[in-house]
């Protein structure tokens, strides 16, 4: 990552902590990152789990990767760098979302591993829940929802994650969904379990 530019300023401690508006909130705040390719279920999943947290009480926001470029990213890209960029902000701001107790639920390719991670260590450690929507480029293809496949495969598109751009499957997420295979509610019902798991949720 970018090494700070401005020289001249100090980090200010709060009287009002993360652990107060956590009790406030009778919640833990956590980043829960569902990362795969376009199409397989990222923005499906992560509505869901906030229906889901919603449902019995808990506080949560859903950070989608469309969205987010109609407004804090609109000005960037789709060029490595601004992928890399993309995913500095939004990792910073679902930690603020964290910082403030509430359940911060991203919908990002996130395609780099080590962007990722960048995000993992802002926070820390069990706070980060990765989820990988797993399914294969061909079910991805099939479904593309918003025709941008089609649209990569007519060279139409650059720089398409799958079709020109890489995707870094992660190494050892905290729960991995098999959208080929699985139910949205089978998928949610893992990631459920396993913030049960990390007594995130009782």
């Amino acid at each position: 990552m970018d090494k700070q530019k401005a020289t001249n300023v100090v980090w200010h401690e709060h009287k009002v902590t993360k652990e107060d508006r956590e009790k406030l909130l009778n919640q833990k705040g956590v980043i829960i990152w569902t990362t795969g390719l376009s199409g397989s279920g990222k923005s499906t999943i992560a509505n869901e789990i906030a229906y889901k947290l919603h449902s019995i009480g808990k506080l949560t926001y859903v950070l989608d990767g469309d969205n987010i470029r109609h407004g804090l990213n609109k000005n960037l890209g789709f060029s490595p760098e601004d992928r890399n960029e993309n995913i500095r902000r939004i990792s910073e701001v679902a930690k603020l979302f964290s910082d403030s107790g509430v359940i911060a639920i991203t919908a990002f390719i996130s395609p780099y591993r080590k962007f990722r991670n960048f995000c993992r260590e802002l926070v820390e450690p069990g706070k980060f829940i990765e989820v990988y929507c797993k399914a294969s480029l061909d079910t991805c293809e099939k479904r593309d929802p918003k025709g941008m496949y089609k649209k990569a495969r007519e060279g139409i598109i650059k720089d398409f994650t799958g079709i020109d751009a890489p995707y870094e499957e992660p190494e050892n997420p905290e729960v991995t969904v098999d959208t080929d295979k699985e139910t949205v509610e089978e998928s949610v019902d893992k990631v459920i379990s396993t913030l049960k798991k990390f007594k995130i949720i009782d």
